[in-house]
């Protein structure tokens, strides 16, 4: 059975395109039909995230301009290249045999595009094509994908907020993965968003869930990741031995998990749904002039891993 997911989210920042990107890609490489679509029709950006300036975009199906085929994009081949360059396992061969594919479809970013989805003309000021229309074509796209890709999973990029094609995202989406950073004004605006629209979906058999993203702690300086500082486990006046004792980057870690589990309850007891997965705030990644596809590119990372254990969450729901 088809799963539709939507990344959403309270405000920009949190880091949704890239999960949802990485996220959408791992699926593939599992062997998973992944589409993932850019419905962040405000501010899209997966064309620039894959790099890409394609001849139809999904504007033009809404507006039945275009067919599904013109508009969704293979990238698989973009998943062996990455994946075959980062191991010496033939993962394509492995990818290839479990029937994996990522398909990607993109949405214009030109400011006209953005305000005639919005239902108005910038020449005339007028409505040009009735809302409801455009909703019908979304849903549309949704179920072939599903009868005609026989995709297991659509990701759908939304725009942050409370706003018309947010709302349409998340209402053909089974299972909201809300993100946010730990801050007062995403987790106000979080609970908000649980309180006065999620609320709507999930009495409708829609599942609901935070993914916290860029968790504070894990970048730990070299001068302690390198160094071995033992710390007494034993009483005063006693011999402290190797078993006994632990580096100082191991124990932060310690504190570090032990501080995450104290705030995922306190996200949960704030907003009432479940955190399903944290994501570590990586230097690495967070401060790279382009991070892409790292999940592919570094199968062995820990942000990896972390994917690893939100698609079995997922896969359980």
């Amino acid at each position: 059975m088809t799963k539709c997911i939507a990344f959403h989210s309270y405000k920009g920042g949190t880091g949704k395109t890239t999960l949802a990107a990485n996220f959408a890609a791992l699926l593939a490489k599992k062997g998973y039909r992944a589409f993932l679509l850019d419905l962040d029709v405000y501010a899209p950006s997966l064309q620039s995230y894959f790099d890409t300036e394609p001849k139809k975009w999904i504007n033009d199906f809404l507006y039945d301009n275009a067919e599904l085929k013109e508009v969704v994009l293979d990238f698989t081949p973009v998943i062996d290249r990455i994946a075959g360059s980062s191991t010496s396992n033939n993962l394509e061969t492995k990818r290839k045999a479990k029937g994996g594919q990522l398909w990607v479809g993109f949405c214009n970013a030109k400011k006209e595009e953005i305000y005639k989805l919005e239902g108005g003309s910038p020449a005339t000021s007028k409505q040009d094509t009735s809302k409801i229309h455009l909703l019908r074509r979304f849903i549309l796209l949704r179920e072939l994908l599903i009868s005609e890709y026989h995709a297991d999973y659509v990701i759908i990029d939304t725009s942050p907020g409370i706003r018309y094609w947010s709302i349409n995202a998340l209402a053909v989406a089974d299972t909201l993965l809300l993100t946010l950073k730990m801050g007062d004004l995403d987790i106000a605006g979080t609970r908000k968003l649980a309180e006065e629209i999620y609320g709507s979906f999930t009495k409708f058999g829609t599942k609901s869930f935070l993914l916290w993203n860029r968790v504070a702690g894990y970048c730990i300086p070299h001068n302690v990741q390198d160094e071995r500082m033992l710390y007494p486990m034993t009483s005063p006046g006693t011999t402290t031995t190797a078993s006994d004792s632990k580096s100082k980057s191991s124990l932060l870690m310690e504190r570090q998990q032990a501080t995450e589990t104290d705030m995922k309850k306190f996200l949960t007891d704030e907003t009432g749904m479940e955190v399903i997965s944290a994501i570590p705030c990586y230097c690495d990644i967070q401060f790279s002039r382009k991070e892409f596809l790292t999940v592919l590119e570094h199968p062995e990372h820990p942000f990896t891993k972390q994917f690893e254990g939100l698609i079995k969450a997922v896969e359980t729901i």
